[in-house]
């Protein structure tokens, strides 16, 4: 039998971005969607929104060690976390859509993924008074990570390269919408709605430790100092990296040959990727972008 010249093997084609209630998305995240809008929530259950690349998955660790990581612990060996945290508005073929693993979670409380911008999550998370971490990460760093992950998932919209995806990151046309409206809009979200935690991935980096402890305070959980300082040290970047159940490599459409999922975790990695030029239009288009916007960011720690 020959094997065929994997050159000629067509790569499977790429998503066509579209406009779908005003925000860019792909097919992927809107197939289910009347499954997604009418998603039955849980006053226990915890909602992880970010805008793409912001520390989902670091902050999705945390909370599923903090809460299992004891009763548990062959979950974090034998599961990956995609399945333990289920990624509500996921529709992929390779896996059980989103809505049907929450809804099949074993556990309690349910940890719940989202990238949706605020005024797309279902409203029964705020009837629920449902408990919500948001993590935020600077612009430029998450434009950076945002580009390296589209040029290595096969799933996302192609990026061109870094240029034409820095003009496309400003414009706001990625999956998602634009980063001004997300961390603005769940900003916003916070003033009105208690239960709602705001992270930033800068503090993250900069001291773990002192974010679980803020976390564990909003989410009233009186974890001993010893058990925080073992879980601060399981979700360090490079011990997350390594992990086979959190690092995402048992996903088939991303291609860690040309970038690794979990690629650096640093804060001001956006240095080494943006011209002057390119620095000072970003400048531009922020200030008139988050002109009303009081939520203030770190570019470096």
């Amino acid at each position: 039998m020959e094997i065929p010249d994997s050159s000629s093997m067509k790569p499977p084609s790429r998503p066509e971005l579209f406009d779908f209630e005003g925000v860019s998305m792909i097919h992927n995240f809107t197939d289910n969607w009347e499954k997604v809008k009418n998603f039955q929530a849980r006053p226990d259950d915890i909602l992880i929104a970010t805008y793409p690349k912001a520390g989902t998955t670091w902050v999705s660790y945390i909370l599923d060690l903090l809460y299992f990581g004891n009763d548990a612990p062959e979950r974090q060996t034998s599961q990956p976390i995609y399945m333990r945290v289920p990624f509500l508005e996921s529709y992929f073929k390779v896996i059980p859509s989103g809505t049907e693993l929450a809804d099949n979670l074993p556990t309690s409380p349910r940890l719940i993924k989202t990238h949706l911008p605020v005024q797309l999550v279902p409203k029964s998370f705020w009837e629920q008074n449902s408990k919500i971490v948001y993590v935020a990460r600077n612009a430029k760093d998450n434009a950076v990570s945002y580009f390296h992950f589209d040029r290595m998932n096969m799933v996302q919209p192609e990026p061109g390269d870094w240029n034409t995806f820095l003009q496309t990151f400003m414009e706001g046309k990625n999956v998602f919408g634009p980063w001004y409206d997300h961390v603005s809009g769940w900003w916003e979200k916070k003033q009105t709605y208690s239960n709602l935690i705001y992270l930033f991935y800068e503090d993250l980096v900069e001291d773990t430790g002192r974010e679980v402890e803020h976390l564990c305070s909003f989410l009233g959980l009186s974890t001993s100092v010893e058990e925080r300082e073992k879980i601060t040290k399981g979700v360090q970047f490079d011990a997350m990296k390594q992990n086979k159940m959190t690092n995402y490599s048992t996903i088939p459409v991303m291609d860690f040959k040309i970038s690794p999922f979990m690629r650096k975790g640093k804060v001001g990695d956006w240095k080494s990727h943006f011209t002057v030029a390119q620095n000072e239009q970003f400048d531009e288009v922020y200030k008139q972008k988050m002109k009303n916007a009081t939520v203030k960011f770190r570019t470096e720690i």
